[in-house]
């Protein structure tokens, strides 16, 4: 089971350095999930994960106390408003689907905004 933790840890380490370079896929999450599996399977990964200099304080912010930087909510606000705007000009959905999405979109921004942040200390 170890060897699958590990595996599953570096495939979310892989997914989440892409995604800090393509606007449309989120890196923490899915460093969340590597800490994840890395504190099932190697503690000495699951420590280089959460000291590392660029995401290691989202991650522990995270682990900590719940929160999301006010900057990391903004982004992620941002991107979901570009990227339902390119669905809805670019698919030209139907009413439901346009409607589902919005949904989806704004339960995930109530979710990010109602996290705490560094003001909440």
């Amino acid at each position: 089971m170890r060897f699958v933790y590990l595996a599953f840890g570096w495939s979310m380490v892989v997914v989440g350095i892409i995604g800090a370079f393509l606007p449309v896929l989120p890196t923490t999450p899915f460093l969340l999930l590597a800490a994840w599996a890395f504190a099932r399977s190697s503690p000495r990964l699951e420590a280089w994960l959460l000291d590392h200099r660029i995401f290691g304080p989202p991650l522990r912010d995270w682990r900590e106390r719940g929160a999301i930087s006010r900057r990391a909510k903004t982004m992620a606000c941002l991107l979901m408003a570009a990227s339902y705007a390119a669905y809805w000009f670019g698919r030209h959905p139907g009413p439901l689907a346009a409607i589902l999405v919005a949904l989806l979109m704004a339960g995930s921004a109530t979710f990010i905004l109602t996290r705490p942040d560094e003001r909440n200390r």
